[in-house]
């Protein structure tokens, strides 16, 4: 799992994002983790690495004041709206939707 770990924290530092891709199912499929439980826990895990990306591309000037505070602003409601979601839909409904979402960037990716 600690390989696992650094391939989210490599994943998301160098991206900018994605960790949640790879973090959700290492939780659900190697550690048998309830996938809503996955999903909470793959959150709070990501946050130091998120951290760690901040700080390092503030420090080397890759930063937009105005784009980070509307863009966050975005961040912190669909955060909300999704962990109350995340919260009512039963675990099923939950792996459905992040298979479609998984699904629909690596043909976005793939093809566009």
């Amino acid at each position: 799992m600690v390989l696992g770990g650094a391939a989210v924290g490599l994943t998301g530092g160098f991206f900018g994002g994605g960790g949640g891709m790879l973090c959700v199912p290492l939780l659900d499929k190697f550690l048998k983790v309830e996938t809503k439980r996955a999903h909470a826990t793959a959150m709070l895990a990501i946050m130091p690495m998120s951290i760690a990306a901040v700080v390092t591309y503030f420090l080397k000037g890759h930063f937009e004041l105005w784009d980070t505070l509307t863009t966050g602003l975005g961040v912190l409601a669909g955060g909300l709206v999704g962990a109350l979601l995340l919260k009512k839909l039963n675990s099923f409904v939950v792996a459905v939707i992040f298979a479609v979402l998984m699904l629909g960037a690596g043909v976005r990716l793939t093809f566009f």
